[in-house]
């Protein structure tokens, strides 16, 4: 820290991470090491399988790359610090390193949220309007829906970000927190936050409510599309082709639900830690899983991308 006058600046931050398992610093970075080359590699294959076979060169394959290789930025965001908070106890992170986190985890979990809900209108398009679906989902459009969840997703994030970086910061230097977060950063400054708190409240329900409603609905008019067809065996094959994301949609809402629900016996900052170790390590991880798994198409074809790798070995 750099004292001007009486005034005390922070240079760096310390990230808390979980003290309670301190004692556990080698085995939780094995584990954690584990599910980060995990989750690098199963995401690393489903964008691999969608670009190189023809059968999953569609506009439904390629979000679901996008939303991929969002989850590689997120994962390589967070856990490589986190890592190195296991291994050697580095819990300090410059103030640049960490405003750059901040932004970096904000704007690729915002463009994560609106390009689920892209992926939500694929789902009914494809199965509410078979016939139009190729005439509205075409290259061009694909693109461009992905293009404008990434920018959208920067220009919601640049300026509370920028608001934020503008702070005073003059002691503690501690966050409660594996990354640098919004929320706990925002609690350290010693300035007014009144205003910046105000703007990243209303920018989060707008993410949130937009992404959820629109989801809600698409799914909704789904459901009763589905419940219409004349026999059981097309019911079930329209269910199969949006249920991998409908559990996707299910596990990382159900994380963000336990940032506001809490329990009587649970500090906050605990659930939030919680609720972002979802987000960045087991979402990532479970995602590949979930789509090799429950769609024969992905799981051929990754099949076919791990026997070409063991044939060039």
């Amino acid at each position: 820290m750099v004292s001007a006058g009486n005034v005390t600046t922070v240079q760096e931050f310390i990230l808390e991470g979980f003290p309670a398992v301190r004692s556990l610093g080698t085995v939780l970075f094995l584990v954690h090491l584990l599910a980060y080359l995990a989750s690098i590699t199963g995401n690393t294959l489903i964008i691999t399988a969608t670009w190189t076979d023809r059968r999953l060169q569609t506009p439904m394959y390629f979000f679901l790359s996008s939303f991929s290789f969002l989850e590689c930025c997120l994962i390589t965001t967070v856990i490589p610090k986190l890592l190195a908070i296991f291994l050697s106890g580095s819990q300090i992170i410059s103030l640049a390193a960490c405003f750059t986190q901040a932004f970096v985890v904000l704007f690729v979990g915002t463009s994560g949220f609106f390009l689920l809900a892209v992926l939500s209108l694929d789902r009914y398009l494809a199965i509410c309007k078979p016939l139009h679906y190729y005439t509205i989902m075409n290259p061009r459009m694909c693109v461009l829906l992905v293009t404008a969840c990434l920018v959208l997703g920067f220009l919601l994030m640049v300026f509370p970000v920028g608001m934020l970086s503008q702070l005073s910061f003059c002691g503690p230097h501690v966050t409660p927190h594996f990354f640098c977060d919004f929320g706990p950063l925002t609690n350290l400054s010693c300035s007014d936050t009144s205003c910046i708190e105000m703007l990243a409240f209303s920018l989060a329900l707008l993410i949130l409510l937009t992404s959820l409603i629109s989801t809600v609905i698409a799914y909704g008019n789904i459901v009763a599309t589905i419940l219409h067809l004349p026999t059981a065996k097309e019911r079930q094959r329209a269910f199969s082709t949006c249920s991998s994301h409908f559990i996707v949609l299910s596990l990382t809402y159900s994380s963000c639900v336990f940032i506001y629900v809490k329990s009587k016996q649970t500090s906050r900052q605990d659930s939030n830690r919680e609720a972002a170790l979802v987000n960045t390590v087991v979402t990532p991880l479970l995602n590949p899983i979930i789509y090799s798994l429950r769609n024969k198409q992905v799981y051929q074809a990754l099949k076919e991308v791990l026997s070409r790798v063991n044939l060039q070995k």
